[in-house]
């Protein structure tokens, strides 16, 4: 088997979601807003990128393979979903750009391709390795909190705000911004590895069978 799933399908426009992350682990949040953003947008594939090296976080606690086995295993009963070992594999920094830049050369130009982000990554892409490249490559789809005004947010850098407001129109393979209500699931992997590391429970946090993975190499387990 080819390290990277087939060759992206180069006569099918139909809509292709990214979903990146260092996946520390996969959890029910990620897997939501995957799901509830395929829905919304029409995507025929979500592919999940795990990170090998994120440039702007801390080295990720836990191996790569590791990882990106426990992705498998949570994407598996999902024939939508898809895993995408490609950053895992590169020696060099996980740089989404970099991916999508990849990822484009592989499809159809006029395949769309939709990167999909929590409100929290969205509001930090000023900081990102040449951010504004990625409208060029995709359009980006944000996962907002019910409720949440996000364009009206404080939080949101004028940077980020003005290049939005350029980027209303749907349509194309790139460009867009897209603001999705979702349900909000206050899951994080922080908060699931501090749980394991005083051997609580995390059960109803992620997939029955990435928590059998963890529990099966002892991940998290901290002295």
């Amino acid at each position: 088997m080819s390290p990277h799933p087939s060759p992206l399908a180069p006569h099918s426009h139909h809509a292709i979601g990214v979903m990146g992350g260092t996946f520390d682990p996969i959890h029910f949040g990620h897997l939501r807003l995957a799901e509830e953003m395929a829905e919304a947008v029409g995507l025929e594939r979500v592919l999940f990128i795990p990170a090998g090296q994120p440039p702007h976080r801390g080295v990720p606690r836990t191996a790569a393979a590791h990882r990106l086995e426990m992705v498998r295993r949570a994407v598996a009963g999902n024939p939508r979903f898809e895993v995408d070992a490609r950053e895992v594999q590169s020696p060099r920094p996980s740089y989404t750009v970099d991916t999508l830049t990849e990822l484009r050369a592989e499809l159809d130009t006029e395949q769309p391709l939709w990167l999909l982000l929590g409100a929290d990554a969205f509001l930090d892409l000023t900081s990102w390795h040449e951010w504004r490249r990625l409208f060029d490559l995709a359009h980006i789809a944000v996962a907002a909190r019910p409720g949440a005004r996000l364009l009206q947010s404080d939080a949101m850098p004028s940077e980020l705000k003005n290049e939005v407001s350029q980027r209303q129109a749907v349509g194309g393979p790139s460009g867009s911004v897209l603001l999705r209500q979702m349900t909000p699931l206050g899951i994080s992997a922080t908060a699931i590895r501090d749980t394991l590391a005083r051997h609580g429970s995390v059960r109803y946090l992620l997939p029955d069978a990435v928590l059998d993975y963890i529990h099966e190499h002892q991940l998290y387990r901290y002295p």
